[in-house]
């Protein structure tokens, strides 16, 4: 390639978008909540074979904000098992500290729950079990705004916070249980409440740095539960800012289903929405159960199936209407194998290998919020052009001339993802000059 033809090619890139610019950073998030204890059982965190602070490797791979769950478990819980009543305050605050030191977001995920809360499991705290339903309510006024205070206190301020974790059937079982798939009933009303504490507990605490707030569900391809459940919850007048939605292919349905929950969301709703939990494997060592429960949808358990995984996610995310696709949180990130700990297979699932090695699906993820540039190399007599899953919902297009009556034509060749990156391999035309940029679909 000569160099007269290779300057006058690459001069003609337009390094840009026609993109609005978001009302906050897109979230490309990671749920780290086990950090600490994973690294209090001698596991370390590798990039490029070199052990580093694992929130550092993330932030170096493009996370911009880290998720950590909140249980209410007791010290002599936590001492007696660690992996499943561990995430408490006395846990969780140094790690937030740590979160925000490494310059990174900060999402706070209550579970109202001494273990586990998912859709299987809303179980009051111990503590608070004999309690009434107005006791309950003034409790979660009190707990939530203490919570929020320490955090503060600590130099940990939360950037949003989750209102309970997937509660999809309620919280507090069973006074602030719901059945989500029929509308009405007094249980809702009683939900709303216990929310609007919470709330309300939280903006006691926090004045004027109140946190976004992210109701989370898990049912990120099953609109017409969707629709229910925030129908109902919304005539309560629970006060939130964000829509979340757990989303694991082999639960909750394929990449289209995704796409219609999220799309109708956005509609109906107009809040931004973010895929508050999802994961794909990297080995074919994971649970069989999984596939047994549904599909991985064509994509292979491997490295690069992974990365494709969260290439298909990003498509769907950015192409929300009105640009309320607001972020992801991958689940597990910091899980590697350890002997002993039912981890349920999210070590086949996570961000690092065997080895305790970064894989590329942070990459991947962190692209999600990487400034949209395109960039250039040459392959022998052909152009590549890249750009990051920023621009999952681009189109390529492309021109010949920069006068203001310029007619920008789509480019036809396709585009791939190579890596972490979309990918547009073009021939070299020497005869003149060419101008591409992206462009919202």
């Amino acid at each position: 390639m000569n160099g007269t033809k290779k300057a006058g090619v690459l001069a003609g890139l337009l390094l840009g978008t026609t993109f609005a610019a978001p009302a906050a950073p897109f979230v490309a998030g990671a749920d780290f909540s086990d950090l600490s204890f994973f690294e209090s059982r001698g596991k370390v965190y590798k990039d490029g074979g070199q052990v580093q602070d694992g929130l550092q490797i993330l932030k170096n791979h493009g996370i911009n904000c880290i998720r950590l769950r909140l249980w209410t478990s007791s010290a002599a819980q936590a001492q007696a098992n660690a992996y499943n009543y561990t995430n408490n305050l006395t846990y969780t605050v140094p790690l937030a500290v740590r979160v925000k030191n490494a310059g990174l977001l900060f999402c706070l995920d209550f579970h109202y729950s001494d273990t586990w809360a998912d859709p299987g499991n809303q179980t009051t705290p111990a503590a608070w079990a004999s309690l009434t339903f107005a006791q309950l309510k003034q409790q979660m006024r009190t707990y939530n705004s203490n919570a929020i205070a320490a955090f503060a206190a600590a130099g940990a301020m939360p950037d949003y916070v989750q209102v309970g974790n997937e509660i999809t059937p309620g919280m507090l079982w069973p006074l602030g249980q719901v059945d989500a798939y029929v509308n009405g009933g007094t249980q809702w009303s009683q939900l709303g409440q216990l929310m609007t504490n919470a709330i309300q507990g939280i903006r006691d605490a926090a004045g004027a740095n109140m946190p976004k707030i992210i109701v989370h569900i898990d049912r990120g391809g099953d609109w017409t539960t969707t629709m229910k459940y925030f129908d109902n919850l919304i005539a309560q007048g629970v006060s939130f800012d964000i829509i979340g939605e757990s989303y694991y292919p082999w639960w909750h349905g394929s990449p289209t289903s995704l796409n219609i929950c999220l799309s109708n969301a956005a509609v109906r709703y107009g809040k931004p929405i973010i895929v508050a939990e999802t994961a794909f494997p990297w080995t074919n060592t994971f649970p069989t159960s999984w596939t047994n429960f549904g599909s991985l949808y064509g994509f292979p358990p491997t490295r690069d199936g992974q990365v494709s995984f969260i290439a298909a996610l990003a498509k769907v995310v950015k192409s929300m209407p009105n640009q309320l696709g607001a972020g992801v949180f991958y689940w597990g990130t910091e899980y590697q194998a350890v002997s002993g700990v039912n981890e349920a297979g999210f070590n086949t699932a996570s961000f690092f290998d065997t080895g305790g090695n970064v894989l590329p699906v942070a990459d991947a993820v962190g692209g999600m919020a990487a400034p949209l540039l395109i960039g250039t190399s040459l392959n022998g007599s052909n152009l590549q052009l890249q750009w990051p899953f920023s621009g999952a919902a681009s189109k390529l297009m492309t021109t010949t001339t920069l006068a203001p009556s310029t007619a920008w034509s789509l480019v036809p060749d396709p585009i791939q993802n190579t890596g972490a990156v979309f990918t547009v391999t073009r021939p070299l035309d020497s005869s003149q000059s060419r101008f591409y940029r992206l462009q919202s679909n």
